[in-house]
């Protein structure tokens, strides 16, 4: 007779291997027999695991995180995630956050929740709210944070002394950062309104999504750009897969990147696509992850590979907005693309503006930003590295400046859009700056703050975006496919002004589209 099996007891990290253990097709019966532990246990932690990596991404410390063995929720349950939201905001701005600002904040949420009792914010209480979210530290006393040019300069030394210890190269030190994009939106005559561009005889725009640029040091390894819409399946993807995207696609009822979609790309995307490029560059599958600290990005314990040679590490507060790499003129050099390519392309078919603003779709929109991504030069973001890693090295043949499109580039394009030919200077400016300084994740107001730790939830974006993903889909045959490939063939071999990659290119889509017709047929 086997003998009482001993309580073993698991650490917040255990249950976070255990997590990743059972994603990649772990079964309960073997973790529990490798961790000591029951079935049940490991069937409870699968049940609660948003709970414990939503837990595990707040915390700012991975050594607490190993130690600590309990979520123990505060007394003041709401008042306490009304603080965290507050906190990672304020960290994620560059914001000083000391502990009588952090307790006058408390003492304002405490009432304005219309909590019962008296509420002392005391040291034991910051104390105990610092340790059940394993932050480190709460005592930044500085002016403001961001701008802090002896930070940047201790970060960065600091930084290149870690990847010397860790041999790591440029090939294998990335940057991952979000922007929002309004990717319907227009110059004006009269104005651009921030979110809602003015268009004449149009309604204000509002269409928005967030993307997600990251690319390694040398510019050499871009990934496809992660974009996050509001709709799972938008009306313009019809029936596109979305795994043939030219992008990432997520969906989020806001369109804002959050903490689960980061942790499904980091896990899914990004690790599986260093490994591959370092595969390529006869590497060792080793690679850092440079963040800010938005509250969108988990901890660095749930940023992790499985082996532990691709994680994440994060910017201070104070230096971020001077020194992240693809917020140095990266992000912006790829919004100019797009923009300017949505002039051209509407110049060329010869549009006016409102049949472009009818015909153009988010689908359309993606791979149009993706395109724009792509004309992104390595040495552009091989130069946004040089405040951190000022030794760098820009390829052969890459040192050449990046043609930059100017202000009078566009001016020039608008001449010739109808409905558009006398925009001013200051408003063509204006709307490539309209959503530069976009975060990629929902900043909250105190009133929506409090309604958030309440449970409210806004109910009618919800009801909006199943509408918009109540689409049928349209089934299309090999047959039609392959009759409307022979008409473009008919029309393009008429055009005498047609050159002969394009011919070229639909004769090889045509006979894929004749060999998926016959395995087809000989499978019926």
């Amino acid at each position: 007779m086997s003998g009482k099996r001993k309580r073993v007891v698991l650490t917040i990290k255990d249950k976070l291997d255990i997590i990743k253990k059972l994603e990649d097709g772990g079964s309960s019966k073997q973790l529990a027999v490798i961790y000591g532990i029951g079935e049940t246990t490991v069937r409870d932690i699968r049940k609660n695991k948003e709970k414990i990596i939503t837990y595990a991404s707040s915390s700012d410390s991975t050594s607490l995180l190993a130690k600590r063995k309990s979520m123990k929720p505060s007394m003041y349950e709401e008042l306490d995630k009304a603080m965290l939201e507050w906190f990672n905001q304020q960290r994620a701005k560059g914001n000083p956050v000391s502990g009588p600002i952090c307790a006058k904040r408390a003492e304002f949420f405490f009432y304005a929740l219309g909590m019962d009792g008296d509420f002392n914010p005391s040291a034991g209480w910051l104390t105990r709210f610092k340790q059940r979210h394993s932050i480190r530290e709460i005592n930044i006393r500085n002016e403001r944070l961001s701008g802090d040019e002896t930070a940047v300069e201790d970060f960065c030394s600091n930084f290149r002394d870690y990847i010397e210890r860790e041999n790591l190269q440029p090939e294998q030190i990335y940057n991952a950062d979000e922007t929002g994009l309004f990717w319907k939106c227009l110059p004006s005559r009269t104005s651009v309104i921030k979110g809602k561009c003015t268009v004449p005889g149009h309604k204000s725009m509002e269409e928005r999504v967030t993307i997600m640029c990251c690319a390694n040091a040398t510019g050499l390894h871009k990934l496809k750009l992660c974009v996050v819409g509001k709709a799972k399946k938008p009306r313009s993807f019809k029936s596109t897969d979305t795994s043939n995207l030219p992008v990432s696609y997520f969906s989020q009822k806001g369109a804002w990147m959050d903490l689960s979609i980061f942790r499904q790309w980091f896990d899914k995307i990004f690790v599986p696509q260093v490994r591959e490029h370092l595969r390529s560059k006869g590497l060792q599958e080793k690679a850092v992850l440079l963040l800010d600290n938005s509250p969108t990005h988990p901890n660095e314990n749930v940023l992790r590979s499985d082996d532990g040679q691709i994680f994440a590490k994060y910017l201070p507060p104070n230096v971020a907005s001077l020194i992240q790499p693809l917020n140095q003129g990266v992000i912006a050099t790829m919004k100019r693309n797009y923009r300017a390519r949505l002039l051209q392309n509407n110049l060329e078919e010869g549009n006016d503006l409102r049949s472009f603003w009818k015909k153009l779709t988010l689908l359309d929109a993606l791979y149009e930003i993706a395109m724009a991504w792509n004309l992104v030069r390595p040495v552009t973001i091989s130069r946004a590295w040089k405040k951190i890693l000022p030794t760098i090295e820009e390829k052969e043949g890459l040192d050449f400046d990046e043609e930059d499109i100017s202000v009078a580039a566009i001016a020039t394009i608008l001449q010739h859009t109808k409905g558009l030919e006398n925009v001013p200077t200051e408003n063509i400016e204006k709307w490539l700056e309209v959503d530069s300084t976009e975060p990629g994740y929902e900043v909250l107001t105190d009133s929506e703050i409090i309604k958030r730790a309440q449970g409210h939830t806004d109910e009618s974006s919800e009801n909006e975006e199943e509408e918009i993903e109540l689409i049928p889909e349209k089934h299309i045959n090999h047959a039609a496919a392959l009759q409307w490939t022979e008409n473009l063939l008919d029309y393009l071999e008429q055009q005498g002004d047609m050159i002969l990659p394009d011919r070229l290119v639909i004769r090889k889509l045509r006979a894929t589209i004749r060999n998926k017709q016959k395995m087809a047929n000989s499978s019926q």
